[in-house]
């Protein structure tokens, strides 16, 4: 992107906050066209996949937001956290508000997660649903899901005892993460492990690895739900870890093929050019 461009860009931003149930929500919008929402991954708020919506804005009007409980949007009561529930309750607000009609939305992992409860729960509100290694153990037969989610605690337990320097390695292994970064595209937008990111991972492990051990995700629903599901996976992140399970049996759930995104778990942040092209044909049904 140009200087000239990103001027441009900044100049056509629409910064906004939103009352719902229990919270205050900060968005972001950018950009001309269909309207496609991005519900982001882990600690991940509305500027996490900056460079990915750069790549976007000239062919979707891109929402983006901070998840309740992180960065820029508030929680009434933020020791409570929320439930899975909600957070697909924030995302149909979100759109009511934003659109009048059906909405694109790309989910990572969490926001995987996010967007089949939307699917399920507010029909007609997302046409498509991209949903990239969704973290939703209970896609999983019984005795995996148990447990994936007993992983989840002990990594909650680990967090509580020894701290994030001690905890974000395992979470790391646990998703299939590359932490070198190997392959990444060059020119990147550097996400520095600030307070804000700090906080952020807080109340992502002690809240919402909390809201997907107590899921209630229905997911005989999701065959039915008259949301297009195309369930995604990074071409390098390991097949033996258990977003990558959650993909595949999302996959044999709905009937669609598993598409291959660039990049691994992270895609949308290390490989977001590449990533952008493939979600272009994924949106306009060519794949």
């Amino acid at each position: 992107m140009t200087t000239t461009e990103a001027m441009t860009e900044a100049a056509t931003t629409t910064v906004g906050t939103l009352d719902v149930p229990g919270a205050v929500l900060h968005y972001q919008v950018r950009g001309t066209g269909p309207t496609l929402l991005i519900s982001q991954s882990g600690e991940g708020d509305a500027d996490r996949s900056t460079d990915l919506v750069a790549r976007l804005t000239r062919s979707y009007r891109v929402i983006t937001y901070d998840r309740r409980g992180l960065s820029r949007s508030r929680l009434d009561a933020p020791e409570r956290g929320a439930t899975l529930v909600e957070h697909a309750d924030d995302v149909q607000h979100l759109l009511a508000a934003l659109t009048d009609a059906p909405a694109l939305m790309l989910g990572c992992s969490l926001g995987a997660a996010i967007g089949l409860h939307a699917a399920v729960r507010h029909p007609g509100l997302v046409h498509t649903l991209v949903a990239h290694e969704p973290v939703a153990p209970r896609l999983l037969p019984d005795q995996e899901r148990a447990r994936h989610e007993r992983e989840l605690t002990a990594l909650q337990d680990l967090y509580r005892q020894e701290g994030l320097g001690a905890v974000l390695p395992e979470i790391v292994r646990t998703l299939g993460i590359d932490p070198t970064g190997a392959g990444a595209e060059p020119g990147l937008t550097p996400q520095p492990m600030n307070a804000q990111r700090i906080a952020n991972f807080d109340h992502f492990i002690r809240h919402d690895f909390t809201a997907v051990v107590h899921d209630t995700l229905d997911t005989t629903a999701l065959a039915n739900t008259g949301t297009r599901i195309v369930p995604a996976a990074g071409r390098t992140t390991p097949r033996t870890v258990f977003d990558h399970a959650c993909a595949v049996s999302l996959a044999e759930l709905v009937g669609h093929r598993l598409v291959e995104f660039p990049g691994g778990h992270n895609g949308n942040t290390s490989h977001p050019k590449a990533y952008a092209a493939r979600l272009r044909q994924v949106l306009e049904g060519a794949c």
